[in-house]
């Protein structure tokens, strides 16, 4: 068996499509979806990460303001940053790009950013909205597995998905998203972590398999039952390459794969976009909504 090819690069584009009509939407009523990132610091592949993002705002005509601070910058100085895009009206919604560095306080940060405005999704106000099932800013990569498992038929409802890893960025938020009784999700599903005892026995109970827990090669082929459905959310860098939490064997074993590059990676840069594309939206009808009662 060779697993199937779950391609998030062939999705991102389509999910670009269709951003790409609701910007020309909003450009011809005169307003110009606006992204900002915060970058503190000169964390390799943050800078690539970021880069990308402004790379393919500016393909769909969004406008972005990239922020960048010194891995020197004072914690008051990355909340004047945060307030700056708080109180920019051409920004809809902006991300702090993580790591910060350690003398910093990203959970400090993350949490004066207006939620409305949160494009990664990760607000404690959004994160309770996703818990209670309420309309908010989803977190981008999360948003972008869900979406991708379902443009290639893999249906979650009722099936036994197993996430390995806890983190604030994908295993948390991807728990709470997809046991929500709605399209794309309404699975059972368990959270694992590495210090897990019998790792293997727990994923190959599952239907679907969402590694994100940084460490490479964590999920080899004896953990994955036959036609079993293989995420690779999680990526690290060792010794200057990017690693997968899957090991290269998985192929063999799994029905449908995620590739390390184009798979996971352009639907969270696409999620993102969605977001602010999103967020444009919803303050362009706050602001018709109080024209009009002002006219009235």
């Amino acid at each position: 068996m060779t697993a199937q090819l779950l391609d998030g690069q062939l999705v991102a584009n389509l999910v670009l499509a269709e951003l790409s009509e609701r910007t020309a939407l909003l450009s011809a009523t005169g307003v110009t979806a606006g992204m900002g990132t915060i970058l503190v610091g000169d964390d390799a592949p943050s800078r690539r990460y970021v880069a990308m993002k402004h790379r393919d705002a500016e393909a769909l005509g969004i406008y972005s303001r990239d922020v960048r601070l010194p891995a020197t910058a004072t914690q008051e100085e990355v909340m004047e940053s945060v307030q700056s895009l708080n109180e920019d009206p051409e920004v809809h919604a902006f991300i702090l790009q993580y790591p910060f560095p350690a003398h910093l306080d990203y959970s400090a940060a993350l949490g004066a950013v207006i939620p409305a405005k949160d494009a990664d999704g990760l607000h404690p106000f959004n994160l309770g909205c996703l818990v209670m099932g309420e309309p908010a800013p989803v977190a981008c990569t999360p948003a972008g597995i869900v979406r991708l498992l379902d443009h290639f038929g893999i249906n979650v409802a009722g099936k036994h998905v197993v996430i390995v890893g806890r983190g604030l960025t994908i295993g948390r938020p991807l728990a709470n998203l997809l046991t929500l009784k709605q399209p794309g999700c309404n699975a059972a599903v368990t959270v694992v972590h590495t210090g897990v005892a019998d790792l293997g026995g727990l994923t190959r109970t599952a239907d679907v398999i969402v590694a994100a827990a940084g460490c490479p090669d964590l999920i080899t082929a004896e953990m994955v039952s036959p036609g079993a459905t293989v995420v690779a959310a999680g990526v690290s860098f060792r010794e200057g390459s990017l690693r997968s939490d899957v090991a290269a064997e998985v192929e063999e074993v799994a029905g449908w794969l995620s590739p390390t590059i184009g798979g996971v990676g352009p639907m969270t840069r696409s999620m993102l976009l969605s977001n602010c594309v999103a967020a444009a939206e919803a303050a362009t009808s706050r602001d018709a909504s109080t024209s009009a009662g002002v006219s009235a």
